[in-house]
Parts: C-alpha cells; structure tokens; sequence
C-alpha cells in the first residue's frame, strides 16, 4: 500500500507540473452581472457617463460651436441614444477626435466609443469592434469655382489635400491611377486646415467624404459630381468589449426599424 501511495504522489505531482508551466489555462469568460448586463455595459452604467470620442470640426456631424462651446451635430445625438440605452438617460463625455486620434483613444480606454465619421474597412475591423453602419457615404473633391476644375481629371499634375489617416487618399489614388491623372496629396491634422490650404492655394482641392465637404462649401468653392468609393461610418469600440458592441448595434437596428435614424439624418441635412 505504502508503494502505490508513492507512485499516486507522483503522477500527482507530474500532473502539476504539466498544468502550471506546460499549458495557459484560457480566459475566464466574463460573468454577467445580476441584471444580465455583461461587465463592459455594467462598467458604464455604474460610471453613469457614456464616454465617447466625437468630431468637432465636421458641420452636422460633430461640430463645436464656439459661441455656445456646445458640441451638436447628427453623431452626437446617436452618442445620446445609444447613452439612454446603456444608462437610462442622455448622459455623454465628450471628447474631441481627428482621423489620426480616434484608434490610440480606444486602444488607451480614453473612451468607450467613437462616432466620428469613422469609415468600416476590413482592416481596421481587426482592430476594433464595428457596429453596422449607420450612415453611407462616398468620397467627393471641393474646388475654387476659379480654377475651372470639373473633374478628378482635371485635377493631373495638381496637389489634394487629405486629411491624415483618413481614406480619402487611397480612394482618390486608385480612381486617379484609372483616369491616369497624377495627383500629389499633402496631410492635414484637421478639415479646417485642408479648407484654409485650399483657400491660400497650397492645395488645389480638399477631399473627403461628401457630407461633410458641405459642410465648408461657400460661395467661392464648388463640389464636383464625381463620387468614389463608399464609406460606410460606423461606431467603434475596444476589441474585447463585446457587450458594448452588442447594445451599440442593437441600438442602431432599432433606430432604423422605427425609421428614427432617417428622422435623425434629415434633422441635420445629411440627405
């Protein structure tokens, strides 16, 4: 008896062994809390303040107005929605986002989403959770009536500003490679400054997706009719955040089912 108990020890202690340093046990799957909210949902509702990243220089979308300081537009109002869905009220933190800021602010936590005309693409979608869209658009160029411009075409051996890590640029450069114009782009932080290069002649055309040109076109500019390469926007959220992905979405098929996004996209002239 004594012999077998030696022998039981051991395979025992070999069984330890094995587990502890030969194998990683997996991740425990998060444990909903009581009211059936998964713990990135709950993480909020306890916090009692959605935060998420938002444009301020896009007219319509997410714009500040620097007399009231408010942040309005048709973004922030979903971001106000989606708020009452998680929290039971219209309750947002706001921060202001560019195409370059907007991923390293979900990577570090700053926020929770970012609804900022931030454009759905199979490789950004192995970076973040991505709702359905919930806005489509395509990629259009603004012009100075007095450069006689009319098409991407025209627009050979002429520089466009883009905005930086947008993807304005990639679909300008595939349909100017097809139309065999050879376009130059500089970068801007900022729409502002794309529109006050335009304005100074440092760039002969500002691109970015239709709506929000609109929201710069004034009486000495124009938007030509070409249009590229869809962009669907959707809401972005950390990877791993699976329950705020699923009520994000939930939220936005709602919204469509009751015709209330239309309602919310016709509320600022979006369409």
């Amino acid at each position: 008896m004594k012999k077998v108990g030696i022998v039981l020890t051991s395979l025992l202690l070999v069984v330890g062994l094995v587990t502890g340093c030969g194998s990683t046990a997996p991740a425990a799957t998060p444990t909903p809390s009581a009211n059936g909210l998964s713990a990135d949902v709950q993480a909020i509702k306890d916090r009692g303040v959605l935060k998420v990243g938002v444009k301020v220089d896009v007219p319509n979308f997410g714009y500040k107005d620097p007399k009231t300081e408010k942040v309005e537009g048709f973004e922030i109002d979903l971001a106000n929605v989606i708020s009452k869905k998680i929290i039971g009220t219209e309750k947002i933190e706001t921060t202001a986002v560019t195409a370059k800021t907007r991923g390293p602010l979900l990577d570090s936590g700053s926020v929770d989403l970012v609804i900022a005309t931030f454009t759905v693409t199979e490789v950004r979608k192995k970076s973040y959770n991505f709702s359905d869209a919930y806005f489509t658009d395509g990629v259009r160029l603004l012009v100075k009536k007095s450069s006689g411009i009319k098409s991407l075409k025209d627009l050979d051996g002429k520089k466009i500003g883009v905005a930086q890590s947008a993807t304005s640029k990639k679909a300008i450069q595939e349909q100017a490679n097809i139309v065999k114009a050879k376009v130059s782009f500089l970068e801007f932080s900022t729409y502002p400054e794309i529109k006050t290069a335009l304005e100074a002649g440092r760039v002969d055309c500002f691109s970015v997706d239709g709506s929000i040109l609109f929201g710069y076109l004034d009486d000495s500019t124009t938007i030509l009719e070409d249009s590229f390469s869809p962009q669907d926007y959707g809401v972005a959220s950390k990877k791993g955040n699976d329950g705020l992905a699923k009520v994000v979405n939930e939220t936005i098929a709602e919204l469509k089912t009751s015709g209330e996004l239309d309602k919310m996209i016709q509320k600022w002239g979006l369409k």
